[in-house]
């Protein structure tokens, strides 16, 4: 039986879809037959979160029970607070987040992506949660990382040397880990 990924891109813009293209297939290769790795473009809603809290909801609600939930960038960011601000009823199996934002700041267009204070508390520690940021990302800076280190000291962090943004269009780590969950279950 094949297993169920759901894979949400980073940024609004169809741009932003084509460039993670590249991540998906790099997934898909790592993990080989048995998984079944989803990618479905976001298109923004002109809502102010850009309508990702909706689509990524709905997304895991249209899922099977034991989906592996992957995010890049905004994508991660938002998958993040959907799970943080949403009653889940979909056993999901593992949680992966690529170079994730953490929003901060007072301008207006920032407050729809922030996080709730205790966004922490509401993530359910017994699903594996893994957050991977590459040392040279040019767009998230490490320090946001760090950030996310200290709200989940649960979760498991893995630090790449190099690879930018887009970890070099690699993530070969991300599918070892999501092999181990899969193992463990």
């Amino acid at each position: 039986m094949t297993k169920q990924v759901v894979f949400f891109h980073g940024g609004g813009s169809e741009e932003d879809f084509e460039a993670d293209k590249k991540l998906v297939e790099s997934l898909k290769a790592h993990l080989g037959p048995s998984y079944a790795v989803q990618y479905a473009f976001l298109p923004d809603d002109g809502s102010p979160d850009l309508g990702r809290r909706r689509q990524i909801s709905q997304a895991i609600s249209d899922s099977n029970d034991g989906v592996m939930l992957v995010g890049h960038s905004f994508g991660a960011s938002m998958l993040l607070a959907v799970l943080s601000e949403t009653i889940i009823t979909r056993k999901i199996a593992g949680i992966f987040l690529i170079s994730t934002p953490f929003w901060q700041g007072s301008e207006d267009w920032v407050e729809a992506f922030k996080l709730r204070p205790d966004f922490a508390e509401k993530i359910d520690r017994r699903t594996p949660l893994y957050l991977y940021h590459c040392l040279d990302d040019e767009d998230v800076p490490v320090e946001q990382f760090a950030i996310y280190k200290q709200h989940l000291p649960w979760a498991t962090f893995r630090e790449i040397p190099t690879g930018g943004h887009q970890l070099n269009d690699d993530l070969g780590v991300v599918a070892a880990d999501v092999k181990q969950v899969d193992s463990n279950k």
